[in-house]
């Protein structure tokens, strides 16, 4: 299967860890839904959310392309607003980006690097 971020797959748990919980999506892949990702709000125990061997109804939000590496959310298939003390708010979900057809590197650094070696050497020179 070609997997994309934003896609909504189901897998099923296969260990979980304190830190999040592995989803096998196929017998080929698998990926993590880290703790923060299990619903909206603070999670103190993954294990009251989820149990091995469980099947899963997830989002991919991220797929490293240098290392295949799939991150998973359950909770961007929840309602996107929480009541907090009869308030809705909303929740904003971090979003990550790896690309390796991206090549700047670091050529931002590089381009302004004269600029701030010579503000530098005027700063020394006053003082």
């Amino acid at each position: 299967m070609d997997y994309k971020i934003g896609s909504i797959v189901e897998g099923k748990v296969t260990g979980i860890q304190t830190y999040g919980a592995f989803v096998s999506l196929d017998s080929h892949m698998q990926g993590l839904i880290h703790i923060s990702e299990c619903r909206h709000g603070y999670v103190a125990d993954i294990h009251h959310y989820l149990k091995t061997n469980q099947r899963v109804k997830v989002m991919i939000i991220d797929i490293d392309e240098y290392t295949g590496k799939i991150s998973l959310s359950l909770r961007c298939l929840k309602d996107a607003f929480v009541n907090i003390k009869d308030e809705r708010v909303r929740c904003n979900h971090k979003h990550y980006w790896t690309n390796y057809k991206v090549n700047d590197g670091f050529k931002p650094i590089e381009s302004h690097l004269n600029s701030w070696v010579g503000n530098a050497l005027e700063d020394i020179e006053r003082k």
